[in-house]
């Protein structure tokens, strides 16, 4: 899966964190992930934990990095992004410092045991969604819809609650 080094690849990063100091975590993920190539960043959303809800809410946003890395070459580094921010995985969906997830990788379909691109449950979850419309709304997502289209349809609902702009 390796790819030559002049070729840059657009993709979409999903960023969490509901532990510690919150902002602090979505921080020190956009200072690292700059590392990786170049970033543009959503606005930060606080919104409710999905799946184990016993849990404090999260702050998301999304990161569009450009990079010369592999789909392979990224969720490794952002595995290690996670490590570095003590990222502990002992409840599935559960309470994290840092969440790194690959949303969108070019316009390509990955579907390995451990890594999934498009990202298999970003449809359906408003604090995917809201934060990637707002760097790639006219990009099209399930139906054909357009991201902002379906962030609307997601933002009716009032499952997130706009932070503010911090990069």
């Amino acid at each position: 899966m390796s790819t030559p080094a002049n070729r840059w690849h657009e993709v979409y990063v999903g960023v969490g964190s509901n532990l510690g100091r919150r902002i602090q975590y979505l921080d020190f993920a956009v200072k690292e992930l700059a590392k990786l190539g170049v970033c543009r960043c959503s606005s930060v959303y606080e919104t409710k934990p999905v799946g184990y809800t016993e849990q404090p809410d999260f702050l998301n946003m999304v990161v569009q990095l450009r990079t010369t890395l592999s789909a392979r070459e990224v969720l490794t580094a952002l595995q290690a992004i996670e490590a570095r921010a003590n990222r502990v995985r002992e409840i599935r969906f559960g309470p994290r410092t840092l969440d790194l997830d690959v949303l969108l990788y070019d316009n390509d379909y990955i579907c390995f045991g451990d890594f999934q691109v498009p990202h298999p449950r970003m449809w359906s979850r408003a604090f995917v969604l809201v934060p990637l419309a707002e760097l790639a709304p006219s990009r099209r997502g399930l139906g054909g819809e357009r991201l902002a289209t379906l962030a609307a349809l997601h933002r009716q609902k009032d499952e997130v609650q706009h932070v503010g702009r911090f990069w």
